[in-house]
């Protein structure tokens, strides 16, 4: 299976469509995918890797949609404990068929000989940062997005657990800055919904909701339902 191409870039608001388990996505329509999502994330770290399904390649049904490939450490939300060379084993094997790739920025050094193949080959890849108990200081956050920078990442994620609108509001703002690189940007928690709907109109160039039964993080929204709500949002620029 040859991997679709997928362009990140700061002019576009892309749909993320990621899927919780193997039945989703092993359940989804080939025909209507791309209706409800821009960039399908599979995430093999959710994958019963020990029986093999991984090998069997349970999105192959899915030709033509461009693949994001994740493999999360368990530190941010990670379903199994896996150190860095056996994720970077797993992202290895499907870099034939993948539109993207997820390597963390605290995984970038241990990962360099990966994101050097990615250089190579073409293939663009997202430096992620996730905290599922906090907002962390804006600082932390420009930290992060200057490592991604200078590491050649294609675009910066920050994913944050969120506790008041004043989070939600320095999400935003952060989303706003110039940092150099593309950025996506969203809230976990209650205050979720309403807050990846406000960093989609504050420019975030990935912006993630679930296919099929199961979310893959707190308060995120059904892909579907996400599109059609970004795409009612006139963009905004500070």
């Amino acid at each position: 299976m040859a991997h679709a191409d997928f362009l990140l870039d700061h002019g576009k608001t892309n749909i993320v469509g990621s899927f919780g388990g193997t039945s989703d996505l092993l359940e989804a329509n080939p025909s209507t995918i791309l209706d409800i999502c821009d960039l399908a994330e599979v995430r093999l770290d959710l994958l019963p890797a020990a029986s093999g399904t991984v090998k069997s390649s349970p999105w192959r049904h899915l030709e033509g949609t461009p693949l994001l490939f994740t493999a999360r450490r368990i530190e941010e939300g990670g379903a199994l404990a896996l150190n860095a060379m056996e994720r970077m084993a797993l992202l290895h094997d499907v870099l034939d068929e993948a539109a993207c790739i997820d390597i963390e920025v605290a995984s970038i050094d241990e990962m360099k000989s990966l994101t050097g193949t990615l250089r190579l080959r073409g293939i663009p890849w997202i430096a992620s940062f996730h905290d599922f108990k906090k907002l962390p200081d804006t600082r932390v956050l420009e930290d992060a997005a200057k490592q991604a920078l200078d590491a050649g990442a294609n675009a910066f994620k920050s994913a944050a657990f969120l506790h008041c609108p004043a989070d939600v509001a320095r999400l935003a703002e952060f989303q706003l800055a110039d940092h150099g690189l593309p950025v996506a940007t969203m809230g976990m928690g209650p205050l979720a919904p309403v807050s990846r709907l406000l960093c989609a109109q504050c420019g975030s160039v990935l912006n993630y909701g679930y296919i099929g039964k199961t979310p893959t993080a707190p308060g995120q929204w059904d892909a579907g339902l996400l599109k059609r709500a970004v795409a009612r949002l006139a963009p905004f620029r500070s």
